[in-house]
């Protein structure tokens, strides 16, 4: 160190401030980790930190910590400060104070009294698992020292490298033997500044800051370089370069040879890091009402890229920044208009089921989970907890014990051989207006932490898949997910589920059985998953529900989509002078309900959210003996009781019984399914194509209305009358008739009553045999 710089970091009056080169080297974090940092640019020596007894070398920067590497300087003040009074320049930073306060805080902490210190049992765990990183909840920060904490906020990339190297200094004290490939990352979270993507301000640039959102899409991972090494030309001198407002600048003049523009970067001895760009969607819970949402940019790097997926709702910890635009990028002037991002310290998702949840033990606390079995261990659970679901909305009781069903799903089925089965489970609703279809999808949507909530005419077959867009940063193609993709493992809710069209429907066949998305679009073809549970919603064609009707002429949907969802119920109005009147004292007081009230069901809907995804992580039923006797034997008396010609179960009657059994033992916490399971199921499907399959000629229960879209009942009338025409053709003789002739004739040989669109399926059917040519109004004999 020069004299000019000795002097710089003496007290006042001379006297020497007591601290160590290598403390004046380390005082200034944003360098921190890079040969060099806080000394002229010859001596390259290692960072190193002396504070509180602790000592430590940093070989890598930790990226998304400082977004520049301008050196910052010490001064000394307060003279006669236990710590020199040294602080960072431009801030109230002591890092000797910072290292000693957190020293005692991780040996000492506990959040309860009587407990072992808390965070020496997460280095504890670090030693034992091999994980690279000690999450810090900024609340026990806080109770411990408000001025760690406030300056853990205000000034983040100048503390957290410090509480790094205090936690590196720690764990090599406490496990000498231990050896770590990289070192110890401090992440905090849980701060206080938690704010909504649209409550971000100027004021909360450069510090920590917390935010929820739900994420939309991820980049590919992309090697960001944070330390270039260049070598010259003429002399094989090397030289480095740090990353500086994300650019490397090559160095210019050779200081052996003196030769200028002389440098060539080595790729391979550079160093890289992960980096990720993550889109984060404000969460709909914290939209006003009537304004568009609101996005962020995230920047991920290290082990923090890929920890998140598309669809996710997080809770993001990280450093709000701000960076300048430039009108052209090769020239230095700027815009005074900046973007904003954040650098990612924390992620914390939102649990939701096996794949998100683990062992269902890491995110409940022990009080949490016992509160749980004692709710599992009631006698009315299975009444309970359906009359949680929209308790607001009147009965329904079926209806929501099969949207209980559906939450809970069935098990997951892989095999070599035979290939996946689906466990999730698909429910269509459908029925008179303002029956509370809308109110149940959106009830369910909230609930579950990875629900999708989309409109029929609101909705495209792009929206739904993917589109095609190109990454900002690349330039490369890349895919932007939908609805569908982003509700993996979770419920996808669509409303109006009639007013779609014919090309959009037709994307669901796919995912609705496979519980996958193909796609071939600007030379990407691939296969995305989308294990989602369809819940949709279906007006009449005609405004009103038509009892004469099958449910196909009703809401004029594709046998072929009918037939893959597992539960369709009608929702009707009775239109009954009682069932009125005690609707309309439910609904009257729904409006006089307390704070209290509207509490107690916000938190019903947590306990349920918690119960759910506990049942979902820790249990995976398989049928019994018993259950599996039980539904060989149902299966075939299903198809024995059929009427004539009709058809009261097909195989997929059957895995949507098994799927329905699954869903109701992991709902009893249970591992084995039982002939009760199988008998509850088969209950709810049965009500179910009471009122959907139920042909209206005849009363009886015809599946083949939701598979072929005509009961067996139309079918025999549609021959019928093709015989009838055909009689006709061959006594009349003649050879070319109009429709309007031919359906009089034929009504005049019947006596039941015949339509038009009757008649036309007739010679359809005429018309494929090869018996008549059929084109407009008029009707040729062959």
């Amino acid at each position: 160190m020069s004299e000019a710089d000795r002097q710089q970091y003496q007290r006042p009056g001379g006297e020497p401030s007591g601290i160590h080169d290598s403390e004046v080297d380390y005082s200034s974090p944003l360098r921190y980790g890079t040969g060099g940092a806080g000394g002229p640019p010859s001596e390259q020596q290692p960072t190193s930190v002396s504070g509180a007894g602790v000592s430590s070398n940093r070989s890598t920067q930790r990226p998304g910590l400082r977004e520049d590497q301008a050196e910052r300087r010490t001064i000394a003040l307060e003279p006669n400060a236990e710590d020199g009074g040294v602080v960072i320049w431009g801030t109230d930073v002591n890092v000797s104070r910072i290292e000693r306060l957190f020293r005692t805080f991780i040996t000492t902490f506990t959040p309860q009294e009587g407990a072992p210190p808390h965070y020496m049992g997460k280095l504890e765990e670090i030693y034992v698992l091999g994980d690279r990183h000690l999450d810090i909840d900024c609340v026990h920060l806080r109770q411990y020292s408000a001025e760690l904490y406030r300056q853990l906020v205000t000034y983040p990339g100048e503390v957290i490298p410090a509480l790094d190297v205090v936690t590196n200094a720690m764990f090599a004290e406490q496990y000498r033997d231990a050896v770590l490939e990289q070192e110890i990352m401090v992440r905090p979270f849980n701060c206080d500044r938690a704010r909504s993507l649209r409550a971000l301000d100027p004021e909360d640039i450069d510090q920590l800051v917390t935010v929820r959102g739900m994420v939309t899409r991820l980049s590919p991972i992309i090697p960001e370089m944070r330390v270039g090494l260049f070598t010259c030309s003429l002399c094989d001198q090397q030289a480095q370069s740090v990353l500086d407002r994300g650019r490397i600048v090559e160095p210019v003049l050779c200081p052996t040879c003196q030769g200028r523009n002389s440098f060539d970067l080595v790729h391979n001895r550079s160093k890289f890091t992960d980096k990720q760009r993550v889109k984060l969607q404000e969460s709909p819970d914290e939209m006003p009402a009537g304004q568009t949402p609101q996005t962020l940019l995230v920047y991920a790097y290290g082990d923090l890229v890929d920890t998140v997926l598309p669809g996710d709702r997080v809770t993001i910890t990280g450093i709000y920044r701000a960076t300048p635009m430039r009108a052209n990028p090769r020239q230095t002037s700027i815009l005074s208009v900046f973007q904003t991002h954040i650098d990612v310290v924390h992620f914390e998702r939102e649990k939701s089921g096996p794949d998100d949840i683990g062992d269902g033990s890491n995110c409940l606390t022990p009080a949490r989970v016992e509160q749980l079995r004692s709710l599992n261990q009631k006698a009315d659970l299975y009444e309970r907890l359906s009359a949680a679901i929209a308790p607001s909305i009147y009965e329904h009781e079926d209806i929501k014990k099969g949207l209980l069903l559906q939450l809970f799903g069935g098990a997951d089925k892989h095999f070599k051989d035979a290939g996946h089965f689906r466990s999730e489970i698909n429910i269509l609703l459908c029925g008179d207006p303002g029956t509370s279809k809308s109110q149940l999808l959106h009830y369910i949507y909230r609930l579950m932490p990875r629900g999708q909530y989309t409109s029929g005419k609101g909705s495209s077959a792009v929206g739904l898949t993917a589109y095609v867009t190109k990454e900002p940063d690349t330039g490369q193609v890349a895919l932007q997910t939908g609805a569908l993709v982003l509700a993996d493992r979770g419920i996808c809710c669509i409303d109006e589920f009639d007013k779609m069209t014919d090309h959009t429907r037709s994307i669901l066949h796919e995912v609705m059985e496979q519980q996958t998305l193909s796609l071939a679009k600007a030379g990407i073809i691939c296969q995305l998953n989308a294990r989602t549970s369809i819940l949709a919603a279906a007006n009449p064609a005609h405004s009103n529900w038509d009892m004469r009707k099958s449910i196909v002429e009703n809401v004029q949907l594709g046998h072929a989509l009918l037939s893959r969802f597992d539960l369709i119920f009608l929702m009707l109005d009775p239109q009954d002078e009682m069932y009125d009147a005690r609707l309309a004292r439910h609904l009257v007081s729904c409006y006089y309900r307390g704070q209290d009230a509207m509490a107690d069901e916000s938190a019903d809907a947590q306990l349920m959210r918690d119960y759910i995804g506990y049942a979902k992580a820790n249990f995976q039923p398989k049928l019994s003996e018993e259950a599996r006797i039980y539904l060989v034997s149902e299966y075939v008396e299903m198809r024995r009781i059929a009427g004539r010609g009709a058809v009261s179960a097909y195989p997929r009657q059957l895995e949507s019984l098994i799927r329905l059994a699954e869903a109701h033992a992991r709902m009893r916490w249970s591992s084995e399914v039982t002939k009760t399971d199988c008998q509850e199921a088969r209950r709810l499907q049965r009500e179910a194509l009471k009122q959907a399959a139920t042909d209206p000629a005849t009363g009886l229960i015809d599946v083949n209305i939701l598979t072929t879209g005509m009961s067996a009942s139309l079918r025999k009338r549609r021959t019928e009358v093709a015989q009838a025409v055909t009689a006709y053709l061959e006594d009349s003789g003649a050879k070319v008739l109009t429709m309007q002739k031919l359906l009089e004739e034929v009504r005049s040989r019947t006596e039941r009553l015949i339509s038009r669109d009757l008649l036309e399926d007739a010679l359809n059917q005429l018309r494929v045999e090869g018996r008549i040519d059929w084109s407009g109004n008029t009707v040729r004999r062959r």
